[in-house]
């Protein structure tokens, strides 16, 4: 079978660990370069450095996507290190949770910082390059974007993520003429570094409750839905968003 992403230059944020380490590893193995970044000191390094050593066209850097020079440092290096940029993937954030009262504004600014407004420093970044020969912006969303949670506080993630999915239409409508295709992924639980570190057991029993598949996501699931959106199987496949969230959002329970 030929590699499904061949000679594709893409970039992806967050690929310190989780849905990024997994998706820079896949890519890679179907053929890609890539090129990541994360915030936390030499996480992207390390996945990269692995991939490498084990013959994969794979760089990563250190890089605080929430600092716009800095986020447009790292898209044109990344360009000049692979001669351009075929595919964009927005999967990098921080977020914070707390009942809407208990909710600090430091902390609101905290979630939108990183989750919305790192993708739009990266987005107008790399969008000249994308115009030049079109390409594909993948945008790491979730369903909580789409529903409300009523046992979980996460009012400003929640307003993050929704934005990430109008934000995403709204560039399939901009890039269309330039052959950009703009398509969002919304996960429902996946078992993750951050989930891990910032969701109680409670929680993640109440959430894996509300799914028709009883078991958490994994990163590699979702890796396997942004290879297809990636790849030109998708190349009518723009303005969309993909849940995949183990039956959450289909089931009543």
């Amino acid at each position: 079978m030929p590699e499904r992403l061949a000679g594709k230059r893409v970039l992806i944020t967050g690929t310190g660990g989780g849905q990024g380490a997994a998706a820079q590893e896949l890519f890679v193995a179907e053929g890609a370069r890539v090129v990541g970044c994360d915030v936390k000191p030499g996480a992207a390094e390390a996945v990269a450095q692995a991939i490498a050593r084990g013959g994969g066209d794979a760089a990563g850097w250190t890089v605080d996507l929430a600092d716009p020079e800095a986020a447009a440092g790292w898209v044109r290096r990344g360009a000049e290190h692979l001669g351009g940029i075929d595919v964009l993937y927005n999967n990098a954030s921080a977020t914070a949770f707390a009942p809407i009262d208990e909710m600090t504004v430091d902390a609101w600014r905290f979630v939108i910082t990183n989750e919305l407004d790192i993708a739009f420093h990266v987005t107008r970044a790399a969008w000249p390059y994308l115009k030049a020969g079109g390409g594909a912006i993948l945008t790491t969303c979730s369903i909580s974007g789409m529903i409300g949670v009523g046992r979980f506080p996460q009012t400003a993630h929640a307003a993050a993520k929704g934005a990430l999915i109008s934000m995403t239409r709204q560039l399939a409508a901009e890039g269309a003429p330039f052959n950009i295709r703009s398509v969002a992924l919304s996960p429902g639980f996946v078992d993750s570094p951050a989930t891990e570190e910032r969701v109680t057991s409670e929680a993640r029993d109440y959430m894996l409750g509300l799914q028709m598949l009883q078991r958490a996501g994994t990163p590699r699931d979702v890796a396997y839905l942004a290879l297809y959106l990636a790849s030109d199987e998708a190349a009518w496949v723009t303005g969309a968003n993909f849940v995949i969230d183990g039956g959450w959002t289909a089931w009543a329970g």
